[in-house]
């Protein structure tokens, strides 16, 4: 009872101190306090189940693979709700479900998505990220096909947006926007705000690799040592490519870390038959599919994450996240100093679902709406003297042109090219041209910014001002508030006909001021400080079973041993000059011959 008293008082206390002074203002060991308070608060206010039914009983493989592995198809990750955040279940909510109804239809489309696209978004000039790499903006397409997918759009009823005389969209008028594909879950007579399921896993598990199904998993499997395809040049097999590139939003930044982390699977299967030479095939997978997906989500954590949130509180904070406030060298000499996640960091403490079914949120996705990092052009540069190889545009390397490329250009030379560019900045003005005129693989043109604006509304999520409240900080009052760029408060009075209050989630996000080294913004941020640890607290394999009983010691080892550099060089040596001083392999590297 004492210890409820204390956390919210103390939950009560950090969310005053945010509010009077801001957490990134503060100074560092108050900042951090700070923010484990926001994220208590968040994790009682801002979890909410969307599923309708008591968990569902299934019965369990007779031949117990589910206790120690992976399943295809993320079931039984919890044994008391083995449905619970597997392939085809619902997305949940961050804010009360009963406030995610949409607007009606004639709301939903004002102002038009289109105008917004092209008044607010239009990239006239690239503005660089410089404190990032190419590498990291696909690194978080690549983590998104691991997390969610609401699968293909209904083409039935598509939305029909309005569009300006001066207007030069090439295709029909109206522009037609397809609805998301529906939940037939969702029952008629159910009055409840609409739900969508995600088609993909909710866990943290690697499956833009292995799949969300037992047929994906078995295409992408040797059957022999654990180990995934790949052809004999060290590539994916160009059949599995070429069937990737047909499908929409397919580039190469997708295909390279495909291509990496599944020779990195293949690797930790090497290691593993050493250790273990009378394991069959699916247990060497099993067990290398865990350590790659604990890897990976170790280096978005403690990588990625502090790249783009170069703020010095967070460089303590995501990193104790994964080793705790004991920090990695404790860690590696003494392991866990008891089960508290503040003290030894989140994976190895027990799990906890703070009282909500885990699962992906429609808030979190709205977030990470970021397409602004995809630059428009690619400079390929050779990795040995970063002489030019190729120029191409963006839309030369997505979808079908994918094979073509991997093809003309070495690996080493992709990835050295990404390693050496900036990504975009995320804000107004700065949204890839090409993704506004984006023709996808079936032949459809679209203006995924439009798109990325209805979707929010289409799928209930607060506008900005909602959302801000809703997550406990306050509402800007004004468009001079929202922005400190006085050119854009004028252009968001104009297209939001001076209500503030209807200004969409993407475009307030991209519009506000951040703070020091962060690039996005901090109001998506508190989605940010919830869910990026929900998604550990919640995974079995990273809390309960983290462990060497499940993972094997070497596995373990494997885990902490590695980071992006040491994975990039295990496959591409070549690449060590421009990593030799580099600290973090999303910041830019270092450029051969300089």
């Amino acid at each position: 009872m004492f210890g409820l008293l204390f956390s919210r008082l103390f939950a009560r206390a950090t969310e005053a101190l945010d509010r009077r002074f801001r957490w990134h203002k503060l100074p560092l060991p108050l900042g951090l306090l700070t923010l484990v308070g926001l994220r208590m608060k968040l994790r009682e206010r801002n979890l909410y189940d969307t599923s309708s039914a008591s968990p569902v009983k299934v019965a369990p493989p007779e031949d117990g693979r589910h206790l120690t592995a992976r399943t295809a198809d993320g079931t039984f990750n919890d044994l008391e709700d083995p449905m619970m955040g597997s392939a085809g279940s619902r997305f949940g909510r961050n804010v009360p479900v009963e406030l995610t109804y949409p607007d009606n239809d004639w709301a939903l489309l004002k102002p038009s998505p289109r105008e917004v696209s092209r008044e607010l978004m239009t990239r006239h000039e690239f503005r660089p990220a410089t404190t990032l790499n190419v590498l990291a903006g696909a690194w978080l397409q690549f983590m998104i096909r691991d997390w969610f997918s609401h699968g293909k759009s209904e083409k039935e009823n598509p939305w029909k947006v309005d569009l300006a005389e001066d207007d030069t969209w090439t295709q029909e008028r109206p522009m037609q926007i397809t609805r998301t594909r529906k939940d037939p879950t969702h029952l008629p007579d159910d009055s409840s705000p609409p739900t969508y399921l995600n088609t993909e896993t909710h866990w943290w598990d690697g499956s833009q690799i292995y799949g969300s199904n037992a047929e994906f998993q078995k295409r992408v499997r040797s059957g022999e040592d654990g180990k995934l395809l790949v052809g004999p040049d060290g590539m994916l097999p160009k059949e599995l490519v070429a069937e990737a590139s047909k499908e929409p939003g397919f580039w190469l930044g997708l295909a390279l870390l495909q291509t990496l982390f599944v020779l990195e699977h293949n690797a930790i299967c090497g290691r593993l038959r050493t250790e273990y030479p009378s394991w069959s095939d699916d247990e060497l997978f099993d067990r290398a599919r865990l350590i790659n997906s604990a890897l990976l989500a170790k280096i978005h954590t403690v990588e990625w994450t502090t790249a783009i949130l170069g703020h010095p509180t967070m460089q303590i904070g995501m990193r104790a996240n994964w080793w705790g406030i004991a920090g990695e060298r404790i860690h590696k000499l003494l392991g866990r100093l008891g089960g508290s996640e503040v003290i030894s960091g989140i994976p190895g403490s027990p799990q906890n679902h703070y009282k909500v079914p885990y699962s992906i949120t429609e808030e979190f996705i709205a977030v990470y709406r970021m397409h602004p990092l995809v630059p428009d052009d690619f400079d390929f540069r050779s990795a040995t003297d970063d002489g030019q190889v190729q120029e191409r545009t963006f839309r030369e390397v997505a979808g079908p042109r994918v094979p073509e490329v991997l093809d003309q250009v070495l690996m080493k030379d992709l990835l050295y090219s990404f390693g050496v560019a900036h990504p975009g900045a995320i804000t107004l003005h700065n949204y890839p041209r090409f993704l506004q005129e984006y023709e996808r693989p079936d032949g459809v043109l679209m203006d995924l910014a439009a798109t990325d604006i209805l979707r929010s509304r289409e799928l209930g999520v607060p506008r900005y001002n909602e959302f801000r409240k809703l997550l406990h900080l306050p509402p800007v009052e004004s468009f001079e508030e929202l922005t400190d760029n006085p050119i854009w408060a004028d252009e968001l009075r104009r297209v939001y006909e001076n209500e503030v209050d209807r200004v969409d989630l993407t475009v307030g996000l991209y519009a506000e001021p951040m703070p020091e080294g962060f690039g996005f913004s901090d109001t998506a941020f508190r989605i940010f400080i919830l869910m990026a640890s929900r998604r550990l607290n919640s995974d079995r394999f990273f809390t309960t079973d983290y462990n060497a009983r499940v993972y094997t010691q070497t596995g373990l080892d494997w885990i902490d041993d590695n980071d992006m550099s040491s994975v990039l060089l295990r496959h591409y040596p070549e690449l060590l000059p421009s990593l030799r001083n580099v600290k973090n392999a999303f910041a830019p590297w270092q450029r051969t011959g300089s």
